[in-house]
């Protein structure tokens, strides 16, 4: 169940190899291998604990709000990136591991949607390249989020929920722990995860040595207007 390095098609550069899954226990237990691989040369973090790095310590971080109904993303906002990007619904290909956004739409996210929804109780899991072979894509400035920056994921049910980052890590690919990763951070709440690459390019294997995990959880909710703030 190992992502393995995949090719787009001829002059179109690497491109997100997945992510798998297996369950455990009572509910969807996310196990995480592979997010993306990107163009050769584009600098990426070490490995550790980002967010930590740069924070004071003690940063105060807003209560969790109460998990939402299920109901499916429509778009991803960042608004201290200016990002604002569609989301697209991925399955899992034939080898376990979740479909990557479509390779000519390197601005689109992709969202596991046989796992959780955003704002729904449980961890949701947001995946997106970082760059193209000519132009940086969509999750090329996640590493440098901070704790207490506000994500924003707008619904079909009109509903916005609004996250905010707790941590950042870029952790090894080599002995990855799924629990490190996806694990919950705090019990009972609705959480997300932003995944792409990290670490050094390693050309031996085509891959990334790393992925950069940016985790948030739901600490309030607006209309639609406000997501365009």
């Amino acid at each position: 169940m190992s992502g393995q390095d995949e090719r787009s098609p001829a002059g179109s550069g690497r491109t997100v190899t997945g992510i798998a899954w297996v369950v455990l226990l009572l509910g969807l237990w996310l196990w995480g291998r592979e997010a993306t691989d990107v163009r050769a040369g584009v600098p990426r973090p070490a490995t550790g604990d980002m967010a930590a790095a740069g924070r004071p310590p003690d940063i105060p971080l807003p209560p969790a709000h109460a998990p939402l109904d299920e109901a499916p993303p429509q778009r991803l906002d960042i608004p201290g990136l200016g990002l604002r990007a569609p989301v697209v619904a991925r399955g899992l290909d034939t080898r376990g591991a979740i479909e990557p956004p479509p390779y000519d739409r390197p601005g689109t996210v992709g969202w596991y949607a046989d796992g959780v929804t955003p704002g729904a109780a449980g961890t949701a899991l947001l995946v997106g390249h970082v760059d193209t072979e000519t132009r940086p894509a969509v999750f090329y400035e996640v590493s440098t989020l901070e704790p207490g920056e506000t994500i924003r994921v707008v619904r079909d049910d009109a509903e916005v929920a609004e996250f905010t980052v707790d941590d950042v890590q870029v952790l090894a690919r080599d002995g990855f722990d799924a629990r490190q990763a996806y694990g919950p951070r705090g019990t009972g709440r609705a959480e997300l995860r932003l995944i792409t690459c990290g670490g050094t390019f390693d050309r031996a294997t085509g891959t990334y040595t790393a992925n950069v995990i940016v985790s948030a959880y739901l600490t309030g909710t607006g209309a639609q207007g406000a997501a365009r703030d």
